[in-house]
């Protein structure tokens, strides 16, 4: 593994950056999406993403690569 590799994470955008973290934090789809003022469906559609572009299947593996990569601040 080298220092100038990309953590996979670096190619998420910021507002899936942003989901992935607050999903970590423990928070629901109806919290994030009242925090962001955004539509629950379209925290359920950035949540897909970030799955999708992580390779990852459920939020509790969302959650585990988080901590892993300390994201869970």
């Amino acid at each position: 593994y080298h220092k100038d590799e990309k953590k996979v994470h670096e190619n998420l955008s910021d507002r899936e950056f942003e989901i992935l973290k607050l999903i970590a934090q423990g928070n629901s789809a109806i919290l994030i999406a009242n925090n962001l003022s955004i539509s629950n469906k379209t925290v359920s559609t950035y949540r897909s993403r970030v799955l999708k572009k992580l390779n990852l299947k459920t939020n509790a593996a969302l959650i585990l690569y988080a901590i892993e990569n300390n994201l869970n601040e």
